[in-house]
């Protein structure tokens, strides 16, 4: 019998592309959800065999799902598909009762070691097509930020996972922004910074394969305590030593960032030197100080929190207008995929 399936992630581009990769007879009996509400909501009307669930959403997260299932008590298996790979991620979800924590971007023979998938459907899954959508405008429509949004997240994810393991702690991981944005906007877009704070920031540009911008990330001063705590810092604290340990949050979550991306883009980025911006200093003075450094820019916004640590910080992919076009081709190219 043809097994039933819900699907729930807020982005497209993610849901189309684990339709995709299952049998091409199973597609009438695939359901869809973009958030965890949206999916108990099917849950409760519609017989379902298995619940293919994202963590980082909004309204209802896949945490708040799984709690919810064990108080309903459904007969439906989960399999959590998602960009947040921290070791304890995986630990919460598993305890919650999931089938299996699996990692995105997923293939179909991932999936068919749960699922039961024998390799004569794999074969009738839908095929890829061989050239991808013309894109000419400069412009980013729905579509291309949902996608760009998804490879945003999956970036953040590594990034996450790395800054977990090296610090030992559970990092929060909130949905990516991203905005085709004026210079002047920034200070908008970093509306989750108190402008009341003093913060610290550095900025590295990267470049590759015509497309080049910079990474900004920015640090409330009340985090460094707790960082040099996690670092194992036991010195006396200076500014020396904020731009030191700063330097060493940038490294990690620049560098793993960028990397996510480029692997999934299919570019190779090379990274500038890091340049301080400022320290000390309210968000928008940071801002207006160095203003002239963008145009309009895309812009990707990962916020970072670290669970029962006063740690909290903002990175900012800010892409140069010159960039678009190029992006545009590749996330097109990674829409097309998912059709």
């Amino acid at each position: 019998m043809t097994p039933a399936i819900l699907i729930c992630d807020d982005s497209n581009l993610a849901r189309k592309q684990l339709a995709r990769i299952l049998p091409q007879d199973w597609q009438p009996n695939i359901y869809f959800a973009g958030h965890g509400a949206d999916a108990l909501s099917t849950l409760k009307k519609q017989s379902i065999d298995w619940l293919l669930l994202d963590l980082n959403m909004p309204v209802m997260d896949g945490y708040q799902v799984l709690a919810e299932l064990n108080q309903l008590q459904l007969p439906v298996q989960v399999i959590v598909i998602s960009g947040d790979v921290q070791p304890e991620a995986h630990e919460r979800v598993m305890a919650l009762g999931a089938k299996a924590f699996l990692k995105k971007p997923l293939s179909a023979v991932e999936l068919s070691a749960f699922l039961p998938i024998n390799d004569a459907a794999l074969s009738l899954t839908p095929k890829l097509r061989d050239a991808p959508k013309v894109v000419d405008t400069l412009q980013l429509n729905d579509e291309l930020r949902d996608v760009m949004k998804e490879v945003a997240n999956v970036a953040m994810g590594q990034a996450g996972d790395l800054l977990a393991r090296l610090l030992n702690v559970f990092v929060n991981l909130p949905i990516p922004n991203v905005n085709v944005i004026e210079v002047s906007e920034l200070t908008m877009a970093l509306a989750s910074i108190d402008p009341n704070s003093e913060n610290s920031a550095i900025c590295q540009g990267f470049i590759g394969s015509g497309v080049a911008g910079e990474a900004l990330l920015i640090l409330t001063d009340s985090s460094f305590a707790d960082i040099a705590r996690l670092l194992n810092y036991h010195g006396e604290m200076n500014s020396t030593v904020e731009l030191e340990l700063l330097m060493d949050i940038a490294n990690i979550l620049i560098g793993a960032v960028l990397k996510g991306i480029a692997e999934q883009i299919d570019i190779t980025f090379s990274q500038g030197h890091p340049v301080v911006l400022g320290q000390h200093a309210a968000i928008n003075e940071l801002i207006k100080a160095n203003s002239k450094r963008w145009k309009t820019t895309l812009t990707i916004e990962l916020s970072y929190g670290i669970e029962n640590f006063n740690i909290n910080c903002d990175l900012l992919l800010l892409f140069t207008e010159d960039s678009l076009k190029t992006l545009n081709y590749k996330l097109a190219f990674l829409m097309d995929d998912a059709l």
